[in-house]
């Protein structure tokens, strides 16, 4: 399959030229036909932000919700249908600032979902505020003294909820973060990934090189089935480390719903006496 499945065709894109969301969306492509899956088997959900207008620039089925809740409406799509392949994406102030609560629970009932939020340590959309993952000291025009509040560590923060997968990639490295994606997709429960972008128009700061020369990969010595290495690493101060910080295998939301506990059938395909069903519902009342 080629890469082209899901290209929209002439379209406007929404992005500044040079923005790290336009190499973000090739990888995922590329990620996808990689793994012979196809638009129609895959769901993107999607928040409100620079990233989120992924969903307008993609050919697959997508949900574009309201900032921050893009994570409840993957849940539901996968409980519904959990043949399908559901990817969430969006930015680091859309999923670790008001998204935050569902991030929380998200994690602890490991949805089976691959969730890819793209950081680029500010608030792109609305022109330049600082976001979760703004370093001390950034200076921007609402925050003309600098901001002061330490940033938010996302993968410190999976980690100590005991996700099922948690990763850092850099989209300026385009094999590497395939290979990430591809890891992330494949896995079975909630998949955490932080990717490095660059906002080239407000963020002067974090830029293509500072990235390149702020980064190094984890290497083959690293466990990602210890937890407590995975969470020393996460919290490294200077260069941050990218790769697969932390794998801990479990059951899914979904294998645990009643539902299909002893029908694997998807919801949506079952067939139901309205009549029996609504009689029950009446009985509650």
């Amino acid at each position: 399959m080629d890469k082209k499945a899901y290209d929209m065709g002439d379209i406007d894109y929404h992005w500044c030229p040079g923005c790290g969301n336009f190499l973000i969306m090739d990888i995922l492509k590329e990620t996808l036909t990689e793994l012979d899956l196809k638009p129609e088997e895959i769901v993107l959900v999607t928040g409100i932000g620079q990233a989120a207008k992924m969903a307008h620039f993609t050919k697959m089925n997508f949900f574009n919700g309201l900032h921050g809740r893009s994570l409840p409406v993957a849940m539901a799509i996968k409980a519904v249908n959990p043949e399908l392949k559901v990817i969430v994406e969006s930015g680091d102030g859309c999923t670790y600032g008001e998204g935050g609560n569902h991030l929380i629970h998200a994690i602890r009932r490991n949805i089976n979902v691959t969730n890819i939020i793209h950081n680029n340590m500010v608030f792109g959309l609305t022109k330049g505020q600082a976001s979760p993952t703004s370093q001390l000291g950034y200076v921007t025009k609402m925050q003309n003294l600098g901001v002061f509040v330490e940033p938010f560590n996302p993968l410190t923060f999976a980690i100590a909820l005991n996700a099922s997968f948690v990763a850092r990639a850099y989209c300026g490295d385009k094999e590497q973060t395939k290979e990430i994606l591809k890891k992330a997709i494949t896995h079975r429960g909630y998949a955490h990934i932080d990717v490095f972008q660059p906002c080239v128009t407000f963020n002067r700061l974090n830029t293509y090189q500072w990235f390149k020369e702020n980064t190094y990969y984890l290497d083959d010595s690293h466990d990602p089935y210890d937890r407590v290495e995975a969470f020393r690493r996460a919290t490294e101060k200077g260069k941050y480390p990218l790769g697969i910080f932390y794998i801990n295998p479990k059951k899914t939301f979904e294998e645990n719903l009643a539902a299909y506990r002893e029908n694997d059938m998807p919801v949506y395909k079952r067939k139901r006496d309205l009549e029996k069903v609504s009689q029950k519902l009446l009985s509650f009342v």
